[in-house]
């Protein structure tokens, strides 16, 4: 997980840590064979590579969807994809202590994999079940950015944030992106009760104008902030 896994270097688990990202580095940059890359992934790496391609199947699902509406087959797995993926984002940090083998690769990875997964996954529902106007795509863009800069914020001050014996960080500086299942959540309950498309909780305001907006958009808005506060510390269990 980009919020405080293990699958990065971290001064609490440097003794076991460094000559696997040695390694890894090496392997990244010198050596010349055409499948280098994959064999410089640890195991934990391919775990995080899976919730990114859980995150990715729930993108097509979502615009499945948007073709063919009659059918809610493929809204429900772009859904139920998303804690999945949370499932594979939880292991790679337990794998990759339980192997010993950290690494930059498997943090970069992982912010990568949240920010498709968390990010625009969710907004691809969002979209779908029909969050649409223009000012709903802002509003839209905005939640990703959040995501993306608070995942790009974790990544620079990962090595100063306090951490625990095992190299976990003692706490998550805003909600972590993996909280955006809350807003998946949500949506999954507008579904089950046909609050969809043009029957979207609360309807659309100024309708028909430039401005035309789903002010059910703003959860995205909100949650947005929360992720990139710099205040909030919420403790990891």
């Amino acid at each position: 997980m980009a919020n405080g896994s293990s699958t990065a270097p971290a001064s609490g688990s440097a003794e076991f840590s460094q000559p696997a990202y040695d390694k890894q580095k090496i392997l990244l940059s010198t050596d010349p064979g055409h499948f280098s890359l994959v064999r410089a992934l640890h195991l934990a790496d391919f775990i995080t590579e899976l919730n990114g391609l859980c995150g990715i199947l729930s993108i097509f699902s979502s615009l499945r969807y948007c073709i063919d509406p009659t059918s809610r087959f493929n809204l429900w797995i772009a859904l139920a994809l998303l804690p999945l993926g949370l499932f594979f984002d939880a292991m790679d940090g337990k794998v990759a202590r339980w192997r010993k083998k950290s690494s930059m690769m498997g943090q970069e990875l992982d912010s990568l994999a949240d920010l498709i997964s968390f990010g625009v996954a969710p907004a691809a529902v969002a979209f779908s079940i029909g969050i649409r106007s223009t000012v709903d795509h802002v509003m839209l863009a905005f939640f990703v950015l959040c995501g993306l800069t608070r995942l790009a914020r974790f990544n620079v001050t990962t090595a100063v944030i306090p951490k625990d014996k095992s190299g976990k960080a003692s706490y998550f500086e805003g909600t972590p992106i993996p909280t955006s299942l809350g807003l998946d959540a949500i949506m999954a309950y507008w579904i089950s009760q046909d609050w969809i498309l043009d029957n979207l909780p609360l309807g659309a305001w100024f309708e028909g104008t430039a401005f035309e907006l789903h002010p059910i958009a703003l959860l995205f808005v909100v949650h947005g902030c929360l992720m990139t506060s710099k205040t909030i510390h919420i403790p990891k269990p």
